[in-house]
């Protein structure tokens, strides 16, 4: 669901890893009220690169409350290629409008898995997010989803994601389903490129708009090849292990 790169996808086998829990160190941030649609959270925005939005991410928890969560594929190209630069975040974009402003995304990481062979069930990625001149945080000014591994494949889920050809996110609830061992899937129409990254947020609260995500559109086909079904690698201790890296280095 990412255009202008091309990538040659190597699906490697993996064995079987021991489902982990929700992190436990995490907590849900209240969201600050904002200029932001109704249906929206303002933790979930916009990857732009060289002035066009390409792609979604959204904010984790962390301690310093600065991590995104993203595809993989949003932030590098796979094998062979390398990571993306002079990416920026937007959270809450809407209509042309960025209400908290333009963030510069950095400490991209994703799994090796990912840079060897563009493993589609490794297609998550963790960046970081800063803007000169604020001195707040980017989750303390939109809040932040609790990052969930080793759940049920079957989940009422809030996906959220921002089509190439909108200037507002799509928004759909539906019930998630098992694809594979690593991946999930889930039919909401409407989720065409520029989708990739958005997050599938299960539990989300109707006051904040935050809860806690257990997947993001990517994985098989980079996400899906109709914008009707989305995919999503399954969150297992891989994922787990990308967060502590980019929250330790943070």
């Amino acid at each position: 669901m990412l255009l202008g790169v091309t990538f040659v996808v190597v699906v490697a086998a993996r064995p079987a890893q021991p489902a982990s829990a929700t992190t436990p160190e995490l907590a849900t941030a209240e969201a600050a009220p904002a200029d932001v649609p109704a249906v929206s959270s303002p933790a979930v925005g916009a990857l732009f690169a060289e002035g066009e939005h390409y792609c979604t991410a959204s904010v984790v928890h962390s301690e310093r409350g600065d991590v995104l969560l993203t595809a993989a594929h949003c932030i590098h190209n796979g094998e062979g290629g390398g990571y993306l630069t002079g990416v920026t975040f937007a959270p809450g974009y809407h209509d042309g409008v960025a209400p908290f402003g333009y963030w510069a995304v950095s400490d991209e990481l994703v799994a090796p898995g990912w840079t060897a062979s563009s493993d589609p069930d490794l297609d998550v990625g963790f960046a970081t997010a800063h803007q000169a001149g604020t001195a707040k945080s980017l989750e303390s000014l939109v809040g932040a989803n609790l990052l969930a591994t080793g759940t049920a494949f079957e989940q009422a889920i809030t996906l959220t994601g921002y089509p190439d050809d909108s200037e507002v996110p799509a928004v759909c609830r539906n019930t998630t389903a098992k694809q594979d061992t690593y991946q999930l899937r889930v039919d909401c129409a409407g989720f065409p490129t520029g989708t990739s990254g958005g997050p599938w947020v299960a539990g989300q609260n109707p006051q904040t708009r935050l809860g806690t995500v257990i997947g993001v559109i990517g994985g098989f086909e980079f996400g899906g090849d109709d914008a009707d079904t989305s995919y999503s690698s399954y969150f297992d201790t891989d994922v787990l292990a990308l967060y502590r890296q980019t929250t330790a280095r943070t």
